[in-house]
């Protein structure tokens, strides 16, 4: 997974399959002789990645500011989503750009230091962007599914000890990495060295296989499978909810049904987003790595490399402008900071919280003439943490 990126990054294109035979080179080396395609891998592929680039620094970075300097903006769900921004700019920042010098350099350019460090970064990248999903439609379910069990107090520190606890997580399992990934100097039948950064064993046809599996496991179909599980019983929740809804406090249930609907869909573009870029690159480790003394040197095999990648590469970008239209609150604050229009900004802000206020306090003495005040406030505390997406 990402660690073919690291792969495809040391070693010559084409030689990412089979370390021991780096002379049989595909259809991507032969085509940067030639014209056009020469000028198709050396600038438009690079252009691509630089466009991802900026594309995905700019809206994360906006994401994160956006929920840094508004306070009205730290919800619990806000929290994750602003932890899947950081593990979504890590990547950008380490993955893509090594994947894009392979287009430029044949030998791996970041010494002993680099090919240890760039893979757990990567990996670890990846944990926090599934962990951090799956433990979102955790609080979608727990909000939805069992409404009056969510914490009226300290949620916010506690989502930031579990969001802390999801990038420890991340990190330890991606250790091992720098443990097998080594610096090999590899000679080609034209006697040729070129420097490679190799992230297992050459001779070690088990570990490619068994590690391929394992990352498809604890990084893809376990999660999915989880976050499934909590989704079902999400949907399952909503459509009970449209029948058994007391019609005494039915437009206040709705609204609260429907907030929790839309927090619920937000994650769930998420989550479809992850999986539908990320699949071609799981089913494409393993396809290399239980071939791995073989190479596929065809025009077709690099095309889907480069998709593979690409869209992995893309999910990393998505997510903001996900948000962008599903959001009309973060909407406001995202257009609010590409525009500069700060001064325009804080006085809706000012109108939003007084507007607010006075929602509470006419909820509060409407609510004081009937029984059921305490579950009101439960319920209007849990709308307020999540109202601020």
């Amino acid at each position: 997974m990402v660690e073919d990126c690291v792969v495809n990054s040391s070693l010559p294109p084409g030689t990412e399959n089979n370390a021991s035979s780096p002379s049989l080179l595909p259809e991507l080396v032969v085509a940067t002789d030639q014209e056009p395609a020469a000028f198709i891998v050396r600038c438009v592929i690079p252009s691509l990645y630089l466009l991802i680039i900026s594309v995905g620094l700019l809206g994360n970075i906006t994401l994160v500011k956006i929920f840094v300097t508004n306070s009205a903006m730290r919800s619990v769900p806000n929290i994750f989503i602003s932890s899947l921004a950081v593990g979504d700019l890590l990547l950008l920042v380490t993955c893509v750009p090594v994947d894009a010098l392979r287009y430029f350099f044949q030998e791996w350019m970041f010494g002993e230091v680099g090919c240890k460090l760039i893979p757990v970064i990567q990996l670890t990248s990846v944990g926090v962007s599934v962990f951090t999903l799956t433990a979102l439609s955790a609080d979608r379910y727990k909000a939805v599914v069992n409404p009056m069990d969510i914490q009226t107090s300290s949620a916010v520190l506690w989502t930031c000890i579990k969001a802390t606890a999801i990038w420890i997580i991340s990190v330890l399992l991606a250790v091992p990495e720098a443990v097998y990934a080594e610096v090999a100097h590899i000679n080609d039948t034209d006697n040729v060295t070129f420097t490679a950064c190799m992230p297992y064993p050459q001779n070690d046809e088990m570990h490619p296989k068994i590690h391929s599996v394992l990352i498809f496991l604890v990084y893809y179909l376990i999660p999915l499978t989880i976050i499934s599980v909590y989704y079902y019983h999400i949907a399952r929740t909503l459509i009970k909810s449209a029948h058994n809804i007391p019609g005494e406090y039915s437009e206040h249930s709705k609204r609260q049904m429907e907030t929790r609907k839309r927090l619920a869909k937000i994650v769930l573009v998420f989550v479809g987003f992850f999986a539908l870029c990320w699949f071609p690159n799981h089913v494409l480790y393993m396809y290399r790595s239980f071939n791995y003394n073989e190479i596929d040197p065809s025009l077709g095999h690099m095309i889907i490399t480069l998709v593979a990648r690409v869209l992995s590469f893309c999910n990393s970008c998505v997510n903001p402008f996900a948000l962008y239209f599903l959001s009309e609150s973060f909407r406001r604050h995202f257009n609010s900071q590409l525009c500069c229009r700060k001064k325009r900004h804080r006085e809706r802000s000012t109108s939003y919280l007084l507007s607010s206020s006075a929602i509470r306090m006419t909820s509060l003495k409407s609510n004081a003439r009937n029984t059921l005040t305490s579950t009101s406030l439960l319920n209007g505390q849990s709308l307020r943490q999540e109202v601020s997406l």
